[in-house]
């Protein structure tokens, strides 16, 4: 868990007094950077008795194609503004472009948080 909380310090540099312990609110966790490879999935239980599915790697991208919906297989990631390293390690985030079997596209949906991959084609 990492916490979200204030500061220990302040904009001059010196210490701040801890007036109380963290919070469970206060509280994140670490981001899930979903890889190009065979489908897996974690289920992760949040705020008001909620679920959110991660998807921790995934092949297939739900790909809009002007009227239609294709499903495409993730094939690359070529572009990633988000972190240079990112398509070095094949992560997928939202704006990321990817090379799929329809042809290049840019991911529109955050795979980590909804644990799939929505992607709009990108004109050539």
């Amino acid at each position: 868990m990492q916490d979200q909380g204030r500061s220990t310090r302040k904009r001059t540099g010196g210490r701040l007094k801890n007036v109380r312990n963290r919070r469970k609110d206060e509280l994140g966790r670490q981001p899930t950077e979903t890889q190009v490879g065979e489908p897996r999935f974690r289920t992760v239980d949040v705020r008001g008795n909620d679920t959110k599915t991660r998807a921790l790697a995934t092949n297939v991208a739900s790909v809009n194609a002007d009227d239609e919906t294709l499903s495409a297989d993730i094939e690359d990631v070529i572009a990633n503004d988000a972190n240079p390293n990112y398509v070095r390690r094949n992560i997928i985030t939202k704006g990321a472009v990817i090379a799929t079997s329809e042809g290049e596209a840019r991911v529109t949906s955050r795979p980590g948080q909804t644990g799939q991959v929505n992607a709009v084609l990108l004109d050539n």
